[in-house]
């Protein structure tokens, strides 16, 4: 009977054990997947737009999607890199262990939003919560008179309370409006295509910026 439960317990060890490896690989797969979708996403602050999108993504999920609505507001489009979460094992290990912090070195760390109206912030949801590259470039900028828009996409699902502190920390950096739109993806080897993901973005009962922070 011992034998049996040591080889029980070996089996799960390893079953434990090869979970990262699997989300590692997926990603870094998604990410060769999104890299000719993301061919001509580059940061751009050269036109007059009045609508700036700003993203955070390691496997470029939620960049696609920021793409997308660059594209249809004709905005600059900015994404954002942070060294410790790159694609591989340690940087999945590190998202794991920060998921909840809204502290880290992130590129840039400051972007002169003043000639827009309007900032799109997007963000993957890790624990539930939005990846701390997107608070930590909050915590650094002036949102002084801007509509928000908090974009995410994500597997499982988040939770309200932390995207209630996110969108009080942009009501004391300024931010006039906020609007939350997310895409749950599903779990990751039965996650919705790409085109299906932006068709639930596009279907949001209102494109407008007016829901006002109250």
């Amino acid at each position: 009977m011992l034998k049996w439960i040591i080889v029980g317990i070996a089996l799960l060890l390893t079953a434990i054990a090869m979970v990262p490896i699997a989300v590692t690989y997926i990603e870094k797969q998604q990410a060769r997947d999104n890299a000719e979708k993301l061919a001509h996403a580059k940061n751009v602050n050269q036109s007059e737009a009045k609508t700036a999108v700003i993203v955070f993504s390691r496997s470029g999920n939620t960049a696609v999607l920021a793409q997308h609505i660059a594209q249809q507001w004709q905005a600059d489009f900015y994404r954002l890199e942070a060294s410790d979460y790159e694609l591989g094992l340690k940087g999945w290990t590190n998202a794991m262990q920060d998921a909840r912090s809204i502290r880290t070195e992130i590129s840039p760390r400051q972007i002169d939003l003043s000639a827009y109206n309007t900032i799109y912030l997007g963000s993957p949801i890790w624990l539930y919560s939005p990846a701390p590259p997107i608070w930590a470039f909050v915590e650094n900028n002036n949102f002084q008179g801007k509509h928000v828009v908090f974009f995410n996409t994500f597997n499982s699902k988040f939770e309200q309370t932390y995207i209630d502190q996110f969108k009080q920390l942009l009501l004391d950096k300024g931010a006039i409006s906020f609007e939350h739109r997310h895409v749950k993806r599903g779990r990751m080897g039965q996650q919705i295509s790409t085109e299906v993901m932006l068709e639930i973005y596009d279907n949001y009962p209102s494109k407008n910026v007016n829901n006002k922070i109250e």
